[in-house]
C-alpha cells in the first residue's frame, strides 16, 4: 500500500485530495491546523509553519507504515488589500505558510521519498503566472512555489523522485471566506480594492470543484512521467498558455479590465 501525507487536509482542496487518495487505495495521513475528524483517512493535527511537529509527523508515519510514497503541499491562505495598506505581520505570515513551509516539508520529506522513487506535488495557483491586483503576496508566493518546484524536479530527477506544479483557477472552496483583509480607509485604496477582491470572490465561488483538482493532483501522482506543471481546466489552460505570446503591458492590461 502505498502512503501519502497531504496538508491543508481539513477542507476544500486538501480534503478533495485526501478523499480522492484514499479511494485509489492509499494510506492517507491529512494535516491540519483546526480538529477535524474522518473515517476515510488518519487526520493529524499540526501548523505546517511548526517544523518540529512536522518532522515528528513524517517520522511516525514512515515508523507506522514503511515508507512514504507522496508529498501533497497544498495548505495556504490568502491576503487580500493594496500593499500600501499591507501590515508586515501578514506578509510573513503569507511568505511562511505558502512558500517556506513548501520547502520546509519537502526537505523533510525527500530523504523517504528517494527510498520509494516517490512524489511530490505543491499546489501552486493562475494566479502565481498570472499576478492579480490586491493579492500581490499571495500570487508572489504562488509564483515562487511554481518555480521553486522546476528547480526540485532538477534536483530529484536522478533519484527517481518527481515533482510537479499545480496550477488551480477559480475553486469553490472555502478559501473565499478564510481570506484576510489589510485596508486602510486613509489611503484611498479601500473602495477599489473591495471591487476588485468581490469580482474574485464571486468567480471563485462559480468556479471549478475542490475534486477537479484533487483529480489532478492523483494523475500528477501516479504518472510515470510526472509533468513540471498541470493548469486545471481548459480555460485557465488556454490563459497561462497566453503568458508566453503577449507581452506583459498587455496581460496587465487585461487583469487591469478584469479586476479594476
Amino acid at each position: 500500500m502505498k502512503v501519502a501525507i497531504i496538508t491543508g487536509a481539513s477542507s476544500g482542496i486538501g480534503l478533495a485530495a485526501a478523499l480522492r487518495f484514499a479511494a485509489a487505495g492509499y494510506a492517507v495521513y491529512g494535516t491540519g491546523r483546526r480538529p477535524y475528524e474522518n473515517t476515510a483517512f488518519r487526520y493529524l493535527q499540526a501548523d505546517v509553519n511548526d517544523t518540529g511537529r512536522m518532522k515528528e509527523i513524517f517520522e511516525e508515519v514512515a515508523r507506522e507504515q514503511g515508507r512514504i510514497d507522496v508529498l501533497v503541499n497544498n495548505a495556504g491562505f490568502g491576503i487580500a488589500g493594496a500593499i500600501e495598506d499591507a501590515s508586515a505581520e501578514h506578509i510573513g505570515a503569507i511568505v511562511s505558510t505558502d512558500l517556506t513551509a513548501v520547502a520546509t516539508l519537502c526537505m523533510l520529506a525527500i530523504p523517504y521519498l528517494k527510498k520509494t522513487r516517490g512524489r511530490i506535488v505543491n499546489l501552486s495557483s493562475v494566479g502565481g503566472i498570472i499576478p492579480l491586483p490586491y493579492q500581490a503576496m499571495y500570487s508572489a508566493a504562488k509564483s515562487a512555489v511554481d518555480t521553486f518546484s522546476r528547480a526540485l524536479a532538477t534536483e530529484l530527477r536522478p533519484f527517481g523522485v518527481g515533482v510537479t506544479s499545480i496550477l488551480p483557477g477559480d475553486t469553490k472552496t472555502g478559501f473565499t471566506e478564510a481570506r484576510v483583509f489589510d485596508e486602510n480607509e486613509e489611503s484611498g485604496n479601500r473602495a477599489r480594492m473591495r471591487r476588485s477582491v468581490d469580482k474574485m470572490a464571486r468567480d471563485e465561488q462559480s468556479g471549478v470543484s475542490p475534486d477537479k483538482v484533487a483529480r489532478a493532483i492523483l494523475r500528477a501522482a501516479e504518472s510515470r512521467r510526472p509533468p513540471l506543471r498541470v493548469t486545471v481546466g481548459l480555460s485557465y489552460k488556454i490563459l497561462v498558455f497566453l503568458t508566453r505570446l503577449l507581452p506583459l503591458r498587455a496581460i496587465n492590461a487585461i487583469v487591469r479590465i478584469l479586476y479594476s
